[in-house]
């Protein structure tokens, strides 16, 4: 059984309304030509203060919350520009799920294509699991067999693509994904090129830079 079945772990609330990519990561620690070393900058704003000294009244950074794997946000969570550095800061933070009522669309598709769980709840029932979870240590529990979202006795079902689900599931990216299909997409170029000869393009190497065969 895959390790990715099931998340389990401490959930902090991060209650902020719109909460923008700009805020989640921020532009001065989009000049690196690597993922490495987006936790520092992932909430920046909110966790540091401008002499980069913790705010000790952030979520984040209190005890209780310290080890957090999911978060818990507000509406249009990860709304504004595309930042895939958005999604891979809040990885590296610890962070494997994150449950709002709604998110920006980009930065929908950004999380799920890189293995970020998001979960759509209504409002009453994200109240409700965080009165539940302060009874509990702060803990939740995402079960991805079942689609459930539970707390104690309290459980709310959730939906998923079975596509994203897979993908979380078996730890795949979406290279990973597409290099599964590998033997359908090495038929698919031959078919293409026995059927169309003159379309082939070939190999790319230093002489023909990927001209048409």
């Amino acid at each position: 059984m895959s390790e990715h079945k099931r998340i389990e772990g401490i959930a902090a609330p991060l209650l902020i309304d719109n909460l923008d990519t700009d805020q989640i990561m921020p532009k001065q620690f989009l000049r690196t030509i690597t993922k490495e070393g987006l936790d520092r900058g992932a909430l920046f704003d909110l966790r540091f203060h401008p002499d980069g000294s913790p705010k000790q009244d952030f979520v984040l950074n209190r005890p209780e919350y310290k080890d957090a794997r999911i978060l818990v946000g507000g509406a249009n969570f990860g709304c504004g520009s595309s930042r895939e550095h958005a999604v891979w800061g809040l990885q590296q933070l610890g962070v494997e799920a994150v449950i709002a009522p709604s998110f920006g669309e980009i930065f929908f598709s950004n999380a799920l294509n890189n293995r970020l769980l998001l979960i759509v709840l209504e409002q009453e029932q994200i109240a409700l699991l965080l009165q539940a979870s302060a009874l509990n240590g702060h803990r939740l529990l995402i079960d991805l067999e079942q689609m459930q979202l539970s707390c104690g006795s309290l459980a709310f079902p959730f939906t998923l693509a079975e596509r994203h689900r897979k993908m979380i599931v078996e730890g795949l990216d979406m290279v990973g994904a597409t290099l599964q299909l590998l033997p359908e997409i090495v038929a698919f170029e031959k078919r293409h090129a026995a059927a169309s000869p003159w379309a082939r393009v070939l190999p790319i190497n230093e002489d023909n830079h990927g001209q048409m065969a």
